[in-house]
């Protein structure tokens, strides 16, 4: 395969699962409802207004700020990505930029469109297409299922400074494909940094 037809495949794949795990859970799932594969994973149904693990910021304006600042970003990602497939840098280099693209558009998808194309999944399980969406065009929630509490409801030591006898539970944060995607990308670019950022020989 091509370092082209690998990028796009990847792409297509990518960006095509995240979505249609993405629906399957807001069509299937009531906001806040959980499924427990083991106990240390489970599929737990939230979403967010903001950034990644659910950080938030500056209300709809932040909201609005986030979602033009990732369409003005996803560009430059991707020329990166076809300027290294020209290079034909390093299979896991062109695979690892184009998940970090695939997470970017995967999460763009539902803050501009979600909004206009569901109802509100609170109380209720959401309809696709809905004449009574949830919210705006630019305004629409990500959808995040993935939950790996592998550690739950511990009790810091007592001598760990401000933190001892907190509870606390490893992994808290809850994502979905495309945040993975990110995750994923940016793991084989620090692993392959040589062929990823490659130092100009000198004469």
């Amino acid at each position: 395969m091509s370092k082209k037809n690998l990028a796009i495949f990847t792409i297509l794949l990518a960006i095509v699962l995240d979505q249609v795990i993405k629906i399957y859970v807001k069509t299937h799932f009531v906001l806040g409802e959980e499924v427990v594969v083991f106990d240390w994973f489970k599929i737990l149904f939230v979403e967010n207004n903001g950034m990644a693990m659910g950080f938030e910021f500056g209300g709809k304006a932040g909201k609005l700020f986030l979602t033009l600042f990732r369409l003005l970003v996803v560009p430059v990602i991707l020329y990166w990505l076809f300027q290294n497939v020209k290079k034909k840098i390093h299979n896991a280099v062109i695979v690892g930029i184009a998940l970090i693209f695939s997470g970017a558009v995967g999460n763009i998808i539902d803050s501009v469109f979600y909004g206009v194309i569901f109802d509100s999944s609170e109380h209720k399980i959401a309809t696709l297409f809905s004449d009574k969406p949830y919210g705006d065009l630019f305004y629409g929630k990500v959808v995040d299922m993935f939950y790996f509490p592998i550690v739950e409801d511990a009790i810091l030591p007592e001598w760990i400074p401000f933190l001892g006898g907190e509870t606390f539970t490893f992994f808290q944060y809850i994502f979905n494909p495309a945040d993975a995607y990110i995750t994923v990308g940016v793991a084989l670019l620090f692993i392959f940094s040589k062929q990823a950022f490659p130092k100009e020989e000198k004469a």
